[in-house]
């Protein structure tokens, strides 16, 4: 992950602009990422509904494997993308031969289904010109369908972003995403889905994202049907350092070893927040009733740590939906500053310590058992993502007080669907089941903002990746001098708030005449203004993200600005 913006800025002269002779180097691989295949020889030897395949996933990912994996990880010393590529035990090269390696045998094992490859890109990094992708590829049943890609980095680094000398065996960070890209690979092989799924291990993320951004613009300029992207970044570790980048942790040693953050872009509307709400749904009914330790899947409001960013970006910027899975407690803030004690960006981001001097790793940083529950997340939405289930048909929605009135543009007749509600938090509210021809009676909040996205169905249950948001006025029994006839609607914050940020929206029915002097105003209830922050008025929803930090308690007033005039006032409660 970068280290913070200002250090991205200062290192770019050391990197030439753009990646050139970017390619798959199997053109077999490479016929089945963009769809033209044959898909007779991929038949999986499984096919089963989702819950069944869920139980199957959760008793197949094992803690040991991924135990093994990092240890292997370990041994490389370092994985700095400008690292030796020519050593047979040392380096980045070693190691991603050794993940293609893996990946070669986990198709040995599955009659040979899974397709491994490099995806290879000529960029100068860190005195390195020639960079490749380690790419494990697992052909759908439906070669037109479109792919899934999981992924998580496998470089390293220390304080200086090209120091190649350092020992950087990089476990938390991100050896365990790379150990989890593994580990799924091992356990889906076996099965066949619609959509093919790319199992992807990156390079080159830490000194600018450049391996995920080349495999995101090679997506783009070839027109590939991606259709959504699960990045892995620091995901095995559950002990908080002295510093972390918020959002996140309390402070030094919190240990939190069921919470894990779902980062993604947007607010309304973004196919990226709808990707994280579907992968917590998917866990919520497919795997928490009957999980030993449930786990607590927390959707973020930001895209990322503050002033960080992560292999998930590229491919948001390329309107492909992206979002990042991250531990709840992060060792630092790779900031590196004088008196930084933390792992992150060290030497000391390793496996453990020897507590009793037998010269055996016997207490460790990252938790198995955690990031073996990491997977099979990943794995459960993975699967149901790439089920392809197709879509209801467009729709409009009309609210009339605690009522809500869908409207198709063709006849549900034959497809059950679900209908998403949402408010003021990043969660859904409620979501409906519909049979065909539906005629229930959808209940909702009479006066809180309302968005509504719908998902299709299939045979076995399984949903669909859920429709944009659409948004449903509120009730026509407002105050009409503080609605729609005021021209601009200020919504509640959300969330309101627990992952120190909150969105704030305005709906702008009538745009005025000329917009100057625009911004929303956070102040105290003793009128101290704590900050502005500038918006560009457009027709529709706006939004602004307001970071208030973590620990932040009390109640706080937001106000909407425009050409210098109060439109309305809100206020906001913080209490973590």
């Amino acid at each position: 992950m970068r280290k913070n913006l200002l250090l991205f800025a200062v290192l770019t002269p050391l990197f030439c602009i753009g990646q050139t002779n970017m390619l798959i180097t199997s053109s077999t691989t490479e016929q089945v990422i963009i769809g033209n295949y044959d898909p007779a020889p991929y038949a999986g030897t499984q096919v089963l509904d989702p819950v069944d395949l869920a139980s199957q996933l959760e008793d197949a990912i094992s803690p040991d494997s991924l135990k093994a994996s990092l240890i292997k990880l370990a041994t490389f010393r370092t994985r700095n993308s400008g690292s030796d590529t020519v050593s047979t035990t040392e380096g980045y090269g070693a190691a991603r031969r050794w993940a293609f390696q893996k990946f070669k045998e986990i198709s040995q094992a599955n009659n040979n289904r899974l397709l491994p490859s490099y995806f290879q890109f000529d960029q100068s990094i860190c005195g390195m010109g020639q960079h490749s992708n380690v790419l494990g590829v697992l052909p759908g049943s439906v070669p037109s369908s479109g792919f899934i890609l999981v992924e998580g980095h496998m470089d390293s680094r220390c304080a200086s972003v090209c120091d190649v000398d350092c020992v950087a065996e990089g476990i938390e960070d991100n050896g365990s995403g790379t150990a989890l890209v593994l580990e799924l690979a091992r356990v889906m092989a076996q099965y066949e889905f619609p959509n093919t799924i790319v199992f992807m291990i990156t390079t080159a993320e830490e000194q600018g994202l450049y391996g995920a951004q080349a495999f995101a613009i090679y997506a783009q300029q070839n027109n590939l049907p991606l259709r959504a992207v699960l990045n892995n970044d620091v995901i095995g570790g559950i002990i908080c350092g002295k510093t972390s980048s918020a959002p996140s942790c309390p402070g030094l040693n919190d240990i939190d070893s069921i919470g894990v953050r779902l980062f993604s872009q947007g607010g309304y509307n973004s196919k990226n927040k709808q990707l994280a709400r579907f992968i917590k749904l998917e866990y919520q009914e497919n795997l928490l009733p009957y999980v030993a330790v449930p786990m607590d899947i927390r959707i973020m409001s930001p895209e990322d740590r503050s002033g960080r960013g992560g292999d998930h970006i590229p491919f948001r910027q390329r309107s492909f939906a992206a979002m990042r899975f991250t531990s709840a407690n992060e060792h630092g803030n790779a900031s590196n500053n004088t008196g930084y004690t933390d792992r992150q960006h060290t030497s000391d981001d390793v496996l453990g310590v020897d507590t009793d001097g037998d010269m055996v790793v016997d207490s460790f940083f990252v938790d198995f058992n955690y990031l073996a529950r990491n997977t099979l997340i990943n794995a459960n939405a993975a699967s149901i993502a790439a089920r392809n289930v197709p879509l209801p048909p467009d729709f409009t929605a009309i609210r009339s007080n605690d009522k809500l009135i869908m409207n198709f543009n063709t006849a549900i007749d034959t497809q059950t669907i679900r209908i998403a509600l949402r408010s003021v938090t990043n969660d859904w509210d409620t979501v409906y089941t519909l049979s065909p021809s539906f005629s229930d009676e959808l209940f909702c909040n009479p006066s809180l903002p309302l968005y509504v996205s719908v998902a299709g169905v299939d045979n076995y249950g399984a949903e669909s990746l859920f429709s944009s948001e659409k948004i449903v006025s509120t009730s026509a029994t407002k105050d009409p001098e503080t609605a729609e006839d005021k021209g601009i609607e200020l919504y509640q914050n959300h969330p309101n708030p627990f992952d120190e940020a909150t969105w704030i929206s305005f709906f702008v029915h009538k745009m005025p005449a000329t917009v100057s002097n625009s911004f929303v105003q956070i102040s105290d209830h003793q009128g101290k203004v704590i900050q502005q922050l500038p918006v560009q008025i457009k027709p529709g929803m706006n939004e602004v993200l307001y970071s208030h930090g973590y620990g932040v308690t009390g109640a706080f007033v937001y106000t909407l600005i425009v050409n210098g005039r109060k439109i309305e006032s809100k206020q906001m409660i913080f209490a973590n």
